[in-house]
């Protein structure tokens, strides 16, 4: 890992287990073992350290739905969709809490926020084709992906208060057919 990314994985840590309005620059220089002009080569301030970890986490995201099987019917692909983005958050529970804290923060920049939106291109894509087609609901898609990513949230909150697995993975399957219910024509 080079000094870069190893600030940036030594800042997730800290960010999530202390908050990000706890966590100054020198505890990150620290737990990164570096200095912090080093810190300050790569990000001239906590903001764009926060929004470097935004954006690197939203382009592992979209990562995901590179192969998407647009072939499949409207409902499988958003099956598929809501299944994949959850898995991914719970594969990865720090990305989830970092994420979790900012949802709505103003240290996201708007450079950033539309970057984040190129990780939902498929999903906002697959929504369009179903509602030309009719099979979603005829409402803004904003509206609709708000409503999704709220769904998602909600869950990951739950599942990463719960213990028991077998409980969770039929809890996936019941809220991919619930939110699927509530966008359907």
């Amino acid at each position: 890992m080079n000094k870069k990314q190893t600030i940036l994985s030594s800042a997730l840590e800290l960010l999530v287990e202390k908050g990000v309005h706890n966590t100054p620059m020198s505890a990150i220089g620290k737990a990164a073992k570096t200095g912090m002009g080093t810190i300050y080569n790569y990000f001239p301030n906590k903001e764009a350290l926060i929004n470097e970890i935004y954006t690197d986490i939203k382009k592992k995201e979209k990562l995901l739905f590179e192969n998407f099987e647009s072939d499949k019917p409207i409902n499988t692909q958003f099956e598929n969709y809501f299944t994949i983005a959850v898995t991914f958050f719970i594969n990865n529970p720090s990305y989830f809490r970092f994420m979790e804290q900012l949802q709505a923060s103003p240290i996201i920049t708007e450079n950033s926020k539309e970057e984040g939106r190129k990780s939902i291109t498929p999903v906002f894509e697959l929504l369009v084709l179903g509602k030309q087609q009719r099979i979603i609901k005829d409402i803004d898609i904003e509206e609709i992906l708000m409503f999704i990513g709220g769904a998602i949230l909600s869950y990951l909150r739950w599942y990463f208060n719960q213990t028991q697995t077998e409980k969770k993975q039929a809890s996936l399957k019941n809220q991919v057919t619930m939110v699927w219910d509530a966008i359907k024509e």
